[in-house]
């Protein structure tokens, strides 16, 4: 994977019993900047490859911060970083991505389950930084205790009620990041609000169909099955993209469209003369990739 960057993990601490917070410090001087919202890559040594938002300083680029919660149904990322992980590992990470960006508002209401906190906290910082009003309403355990104690009053901890928060702030800028049932909720409640999801929304798409995808630097033509996902079709004809969840969420398998009509059926609303070969797909017989 292109663009990564040496960290050391300088050390592990435990947030709640299923929670932990790892502090990643740069091994060859500053790491990259970033925005709250942000999040990296991180390759384990088990070599397997995850995403975790960053939830530190973006004003300290000596070192990332990020918290991992332990996955009952963990496919071996986050049973690794809880079980077997120790501090002085060297460990790779992305340079950060961000589909979550914090905009400028005179009010934020930030809503949070869970690991969701993570993205939310840097951001919560810089609304307050920033002067806005803020209200920040908070289902979990991970960081409660810290978030309650350095903001006080702006923090409601315990189960929401959506609603009413809709009818209480009608004019603040709603970011909402947790469970899928509770972003789901917050976009059924809320006329407009930015979200950020850990998993892939489910919907149903029409039947996979065939299609070609032109490779323009070199021009070579690309076969994709319908049994077979384009990023797949690429990597076996020699064309690999960098890619991490496979699922539509994390973005590091992004290419440029030159032409045709892509299907997107990612998470992160793919901007225009993009697509996330993981998942989407073509709606034209034929795409042009930048590859």
């Amino acid at each position: 994977m292109p663009d990564m960057q040496k960290t050391i993990l300088e050390r592990i601490e435990r947030v709640t019993d299923d929670v932990v917070s790892l502090v990643l410090r740069g091994d060859e001087g500053p790491l990259a900047p970033w925005e709250p919202g942000a999040h990296i890559d991180l390759e384990l040594p088990n070599w397997l490859t995850r995403q975790y938002s960053l939830c530190g300083d973006p004003g300290d680029l000596s070192e990332y911060r990020i918290a991992v919660r332990l996955d009952p149904l963990s496919r071996g990322g986050s049973e690794y970083v809880h079980l077997f992980l120790q501090p002085g590992r060297t460990l790779p990470v992305s340079l950060p991505r961000n589909h979550f960006p914090l905009l400028p508002a005179r009010e934020y209401l930030f809503v949070a389950g869970g690991i969701g906190i993570t993205p939310i906290m840097p951001m919560l910082r810089a609304a307050v930084a920033s002067g806005a009003a803020v209200t920040l309403a908070y289902t979990g355990r991970p960081f409660a205790a810290e978030l309650a104690a350095a903001y006080g009053e702006r923090v409601r901890l315990g189960r929401p009620d959506l609603a009413a928060l809709a009818a209480e702030f009608p004019a603040a800028d709603v970011y909402c990041c947790g469970p899928a049932t509770m972003v789901d909720a917050a976009e059924a409640v809320f006329p407009a609000v930015h979200t950020e999801r850990f998993e892939p929304t489910r919907r149903t798409f029409g039947p996979d169909t065939a299609f070609e995808v032109v490779c323009a630097r070199s021009g070579e033509v690309v076969g994709v099955p319908a049994d077979e996902s384009l990023l797949d079709a690429l990597n076996h004809a020699g064309k690999p993209v960098p890619s991490a969840c496979r699922e539509g969420v994390c973005g590091s398998c992004e290419v440029t469209v030159l032409a045709g009509e892509p299907e997107h059926r990612d998470d992160i609303g793919a901007a225009a003369g993009r697509m996330y070969p993981c998942v989407s797909r073509a709606t034209s017989p034929r795409l042009v990739l930048d590859l």
